[in-house]
């Protein structure tokens, strides 16, 4: 296991020492937390004291992104370099939004080829004068990388395309890969070096560095990161084709925010997580996070703006009056369809033309009234399919002038070259419709500059203030723009259509939708962007600090970034074992399934532990098993319970998922075990065969046949899910169904069963982690924990256990000390806080009342007569009487120990917490422990069940050799 933990002190100013080249091997990962790194003294890095000097600025961003937001040229003489802000860079505009506390630090690589001699003089320049920070590629690894991987492979994705001809350049290249792979970990180098703390936040942009959260997390475990998608994201059937998919998915769940422009793209991103990942989304007060391994990753949902005031003011420039001047007379009298698109096959161009040419065939009286202009930039990438596309779109602008055209008049003006933005804007303000037709984009800003441009600023009475937009349903800016015409470009026919509609629509109208897209616009701005990025980002990561962390897996695809809380520690064998030869009255709490138990070697993988109430798949409602899963205990487990058990100072209790059958046939040879069946809901003593339930005694269960019919419809109807039929409950499981139906039927089946249920006495869980379960109310494990250990909380001077005799119904009857009836345990409702004072026991059905203090029923029964409760829960009063017996005779225990693993376990542990707050006991002598380093409510853990048998074995010195 190689890892690096690293520690920030509580004020988050030291930074420690990192060498780069430094790898540790650790076992014990909480320890090496806790005593630090250990590789050299704490030092205070050049940044940071920059930053203490400064005084002004508390905290620092650094935006990482594949290009600074720079121009650059050389200098007249040749003798250098010469950098200017790009104002037209989206990350440039959005340093407005960043709190003025914050200092900003921009990571990327510089807009043009840097020879390696200039490198240093030009980094420190820009760092001098502009807060960037170059990173420099070699020329081969960034061919590979962005021409390679992110343009023919990463770019078409995401877009929707896939490689289907065996030589498409689209294929996925392992070589490639490994450019990018490359790549992103030099842009990590250069972050490390910058970062001052690992308090800093780092914001990354777009689908060029996907992977680096994963290596930041990996050098920086509590690191605040963020990352913006600004291209689609795409459905899990085109995502799940990529072969590092994993590795992608996985490194956008180790960042802490992950943005996207529209809630279509984050809603593909948490289909994948769920099929892939089996990773189940949260909502709260609009919200949505995903849990993953202990942090909770939050997903930001909203589309990036403009800066208005850019084009505002432009108004006020010479060349924009000009040029603007120019072009209204040239189209005077004519309605303007204007169009701004790269020389891309996912802009729609050729789309957008046809539907122009249709549009003038069945409207031929519009031929000289209005004319479509076209500016297309040059292409940012080669290939086969671009070239053809250009090919294809200038002949297809050509045919049209040929076949709409006059000698006087085209309707097809199409401008391919670079067009500066004065005069981009100028086209925009005379423009009656802007139109924008992509087959695919992840936001288009086009529409909100002609927005702009068509508001023109307040002294600008020229000005329209009005406008049309057709936009294309498949770009992120669609959803904002509520009064646009929607359209589906692969329809020539409806885009031909749209395009009439936008024409012959009224002042009016237009007007009243520009006012509402005016109105967005000048408020959602990229500085409004920022903002609300930034203020997300701080508040998702406020409690890092707090963060106990350690990474897992070697590889992207198996790496993981483990956050536990600060007081989560290692039990300590000897610590434990020392306490436990002290005490006199030791009580043992242990989850079965999944922490005693030997499997077999298909069920030994981890990560397939889940709840042991949903792996106890035996029957079906045909009554035939299901699963192979074999939890039969081991001889050698069996001798150590029963060395155990036999010191009467030991009162153990299994608690398990699975049936009153299965465990009393396994664990026959140890009477004096516990026993807690089907995850609380049946109980049998130590040192009794008799199972008493632990729901109330008049639990009518009436429910199973009405609900069972249910279940099966939903079996029925949704392949790979199936019904598992316990004496208490019901499971539908889904696990095995397709994980988007399964999670659509289970939504649909709970509000079925609440309808159907909700006057019966049951709770239905589940609906999120593969199964829905419908069982009594009030049955856990923490329920049936608590009863235990208040039931023997409530003796008074107990005798030593080793001298108390085996209790029966007579000894019950002389006992007078007040104590916690069985009674109780049956289904009375108790109050703890009354724990060694007389105690009432009140059946549900009001029909039966006991005192604690009294042998006698009030109405008139015995005690040594009579069952309570019916059915499956019914039970002799003798029964429970010695039970109770058994139980309040060992007395006030001065030893717990509860070890769980799965979900259900939880309750125990929060048993655990109540016990101590409530009987006010020594909490140096009470451990709750989980096995595997996971987020639990425990605040121990052992790392895996070897390390509990071990710990058991040294506890009474049974020979280890058997159990390994």
């Amino acid at each position: 296991l190689q890892i690096n933990i690293f520690i920030c002190d509580t004020i988050s100013l030291i930074k420690m020492q990192r060498n780069v080249n430094s790898k540790g091997s650790y076992h014990n990962l909480c320890a090496l937390a806790e005593a630090g790194p250990g590789a050299g003294e704490p030092q205070i890095s050049k940044q940071l004291k920059s930053r203490l000097a400064d005084g002004t600025k508390t905290s620092r961003l650094i935006i990482v992104a594949n290009n600074l937001p720079l121009r650059a040229k050389r200098s007249v003489d040749n003798s250098g370099w010469e950098f200017e802000w790009d104002e037209d860079a989206l990350i440039a505009q959005a340093k407005e939004g960043i709190p003025s506390n914050m200092e900003v630090l921009y990571v990327g690589s510089p807009p043009v080829e840097i020879a390696p001699e200039e490198q240093e003089t030009v980094s420190s320049l820009l760092k001098r004068k502009f807060s960037c920070s170059p990173v420099y590629l070699d020329r081969d690894v960034k061919d590979k990388y962005y021409k390679g991987c992110c343009k023919q492979q990463l770019w078409p994705l995401f877009h929707y395309v896939l490689p289907v001809h065996p030589t498409s350049t689209r294929r996925f290249d392992p070589d490639l890969w490994q450019g990018y792979i490359k790549a992103n970990k030099t842009f990590m180098e250069k972050v490390v070096e910058e970062s001052a703390t690992d308090s800093d936040f780092v914001w990354i942009h777009d689908y060029h560095l996907i992977v680096l959260p994963s290596f930041l997390r990996k050098r920086f475990n509590r690191i605040r990161c963020g990352i913006f998608l600004h291209c689609p994201f795409p459905s899990s059937e085109i995502f799940r084709t990529f072969p590092k998919r994993e590795e992608l998915l996985r490194s956008l769940l180790n960042a802490d925010l992950v943005g996207f422009h529209t809630f279509d793209y984050a809603r593909h991103f948490l289909s994948c997580c769920s099929r892939m990942l089996g990773l189940e989304h949260e909502t709260s007060r609009g919200s949505i996070t995903l849990d993953y391994y202990g942090r909770s990753v939050a997903l930001k949902i909203m589309p990036t703006g403009i800066r208005p005031q850019r084009y505002l003011d432009g108004f006020e420039w010479d060349e924009f009056r000009w040029r603007r001047g120019e072009l209204a007379a040239q189209f005077a009298g004519k309605q303007v369809l204007v169009g701004v698109d790269d020389m891309d096959v996912f802009k729609g161009i050729e789309l957008k033309l046809q539907a122009f040419d249709r549009f003038l065939e069945r409207h031929p009286e519009w031929k000289e009234k209005v004319v479509l202009v076209q500016i297309t930039n040059p292409p940012r990438s080669s290939g086969k399919d671009v070239m053809e596309m250009h090919s294809y779109v200038t002949d297809l602008a050509r045919k049209i002038n040929e076949r709409h055209g006059t000698s006087t008049s085209f309707p097809m003006c199409y401008l391919e070259r670079h067009v500066p933005l004065h005069e981009r804007m100028a086209f925009y303000s005379i423009a009656d419709c802007a139109v924008v037709t992509c087959t695919r984009d992840g936001m288009n800003l086009v529409p909100y500059e002609y927005v702009v441009c068509r508001q023109g600023p307040d002294s600008d009475t020229s000005s329209a203030k009005e406008g049309m937009l057709i936009v294309s349903e498949f770009v992120g800016c669609s959803p904002s723009l509520s009064g646009a015409i929607r359209v589906n470009p692969w329809s020539i026919e409806a885009v031909a259509d749209a395009f009439h509609a936008a024409i012959k629509l009224p002042r009016e109208h237009r007007r009243l939708r520009h006012e509402k897209h005016w109105k967005y616009v000048s408020h959602h701005t990229v500085a409004y962007w920022a903002q609300s990025y930034v203020a997300d980002l701080v508040k998702v990561t406020k409690d890092h600090v707090t963060m106990k962390c350690y990474g897992l897996g070697l590889g992207l695809d198996t790496f993981r970034m483990v956050a536990l809380d600060a007081n989560f520690r290692r039990l300590e064998e000897r610590m434990v074992h020392s306490i436990f030869l002290n005490s006199h009255r030791r009580m043992l709490f242990f989850d079965y399934d999944y922490v005693l138990a030997r499997f077999g070697s298909e069920s030994h993988d981890s990560s397939s532990l889940l709840s042991s109430s949903t792996l106890s798949h035996q029957k079906q409602a045909s009554g035939t098993g299901v699963g192979s899963f074999s939890l039969a205990p081991s001889a050698a487990l069996l001798a150590l319970l029963s060395r155990m058990s036999s010191d009467p100072s030991n009162a153990i209790y299994l608690f398990s998922g699975r049936t009153k059958a299965d465990l009393t046939q396994w664990f026959s040879s140890v009477p004096e075990v516990g026993l807690v069946a089907e995850n609380g809901c049946f109980y049998r003593p130590i040192g009794s065969k008799t199972w008493i339930p632990l729901a109330a005694p008049h639990t009518d269960l009436s429910w199973m046949e009405l609900t069972k019919p249910i279940l099966q419809q939903y079996v029925e109807s949704t392949d790979g899910s199936c019904v598992e039929v316990k004496e208490s409950a019901l499971v539908w499981d889904y696990r095995d169904a397709d994980p988007d139906f399964g999670s659509w039927q289970a939504k649909e089946l709970l509000d079925h069963l609440e309808d159907v249920l909700s006057n019966k006495p049951v709770e239905i869980v589940g609906g999120s982690q593969g199964f829905v379960e419908i069982k009594p109310q009030g049955v856990s494990k923490g329920q049936a924990l608590e009863l235990l250990l208040f039931g023997a909380a409530t003796a008074q001077s107990p005798a030593p256990p080793s001298s108390a005799p085996h209790a029966d119904a007579t000894n019950m009857e002389a006992d007078t000390r007040p104590h916690f009836s069985m009674l109780n345990i049956a289904g009375a409702s108790f109050s703890p806080s009354s724990i060694g004072a007389p105690m009432t026991y009140v059946a549900p059905s009001s029909d039966l009342v006991m005192s604690s203090e009294s042998s006698t029923m009030e109405h008139g029964s015995t005690f040594s007569g009579g069952v309570v409760g019916a059915g499956a829960f019914s039970v002799p009063i003798t029964d429970l009487a010695a039970a109770q017996a058994k139980l309040s005779s060992f007395g006030v225990p001065d030893f717990v120990l509860c070890i769980g693993d799965d979900r259900t376990d939880e309750h125990m542990y929060k048993g655990i917490e109540n016990y101590k707050r409530i009987a006010e006991v020594h909490s140096h002598q009470i451990f709750a422990s989980t096995v595997g380093q996971k987020p639990s409510k425990a605040p121990f853990y052992l790392n895996d069940q070897g390390e509990v048998l071990h710990m058991l074995a040294t506890f009474v010195n049974f020979p280890l050799n058997q159990l390994m």
